[in-house]
């Protein structure tokens, strides 16, 4: 899992200089336009809730973003998560997880490139200087996304900068240029997030079929584990003394525990076993089938280099 720094909620002022120090002049446009698919916003707001969720509090995350470029117009589709740790306060992007996530997507989506990184937080500050500058080892001219979960205002809580190097106090300093951005979507997206609106409306009547199987299946878990947590509370407080026996009660507990599947008998081990064996199965199929294809490339790539047939003729020149 992603390594993740902590987020200050409200920044405060020595932040905003730092935001102030590394943006560029006003005066500076932005040399590109970008076209930003939802898939990313989702992706990234996803990522963010999940951690905050698993940690129990706001923290910063990264990932890179993946897309087209045509001369000046980038388009981006979508993005992947990034790890990273710490090292003296500074955030150092792990390349070796970097190079096998751009493999693997490179496999899936062959037409589409690294074209920058995204984060959360407030303003860019220095940190996101330093982390953009590791990421331009990748790619020349990255741009670079920043979403901010904590915004309270109704416009989009999402940024895209690129990075200029501008002469300051006679020093050469990479700084931030805003770009504006438009929304791009499909077919396929807009039937998505329409169908996500519909989940997270309450008070809708017309949500798809699976959000209503979804919702019943949950309902009705949640119902038997309350009256089986009941019955294990009654049953507790029996054996403490504290409540007075009903045999009757009893008696059906006892009936119901005795409904359930007996996980030790051999019908249910072979067909664990067997499901076991399935997925095992299934998951050496995947590893031979990705090393054959390593192979593949590797033997194509042999063939190129050390061509048989001119191998041959350098052979015949040498004794002849």
């Amino acid at each position: 899992m992603a390594s993740k720094m902590e987020v200050d909620p409200s920044p405060s002022a020595a932040e905003k200089l730092s935001s102030d120090s590394v943006m560029a002049s006003t005066g500076t446009t932005a040399s590109v336009t970008v076209a930003l698919h939802p898939l990313v916003i989702m992706n990234v707001s996803e990522h963010w809730t999940r951690i905050k969720a698993q940690e129990g509090k706001p923290m910063e995350v990264l990932g890179a973003l993946i897309g087209k470029q045509k001369g000046r117009n980038i388009e981006v589709y979508n993005s992947f998560e990034l790890v990273f740790h710490r090292e003296d306060g500074n955030v150092i992007v792990d390349r070796t997880y970097y190079n096998t996530k751009e493999e693997q997507f490179k496999q899936v989506f062959k037409d589409l490139d690294f074209l920058g990184w995204y984060t959360t937080g407030g303003p860019p500050d220095q940190y996101d200087i330093s982390v953009h500058k590791q990421i331009c080892e990748i790619n020349e001219s990255p741009i670079f996304l920043k979403m901010n979960p904590l915004t309270r205002n109704s416009d989009l809580p999402v940024t895209v900068y690129e990075s200029v190097i501008d002469v300051v106090n006679g020093v050469a300093t990479m700084l931030l240029v805003e770009i504006p951005y438009t929304l791009a979507t499909e077919e396929a997206e807009r039937i998505g997030v329409d169908h996500v609106a519909r989940m997270i409306t309450s008070d809708s009547s017309d949500n798809s079929t699976v959000a209503e199987h979804l919702s019943a299946q949950y309902s009705a878990i949640k119902m038997l584990h309350n009256r089986i947590k009941l019955i294990l509370e009654y049953i507790k407080a029996v054996e403490a003394g504290e409540l007075p026996g009903n045999h009757e009660v009893l008696r059906e507990a006892y009936s119901l525990c005795h409904r359930l599947p007996v996980l030790s008998t051999e019908n249910f081990k072979g067909d664990f076993y067997n499901q076991c064996n399935d997925v095992s199965l299934m998951s050496y199929l995947g590893t031979i089938t990705k090393g054959c294809n390593t192979i593949n490339q590797f033997v194509n790539k042999f063939n190129v280099l050390y061509d048989r047939q001119g191998m041959g003729r350098r052979m015949r020149g040498l004794f002849f």
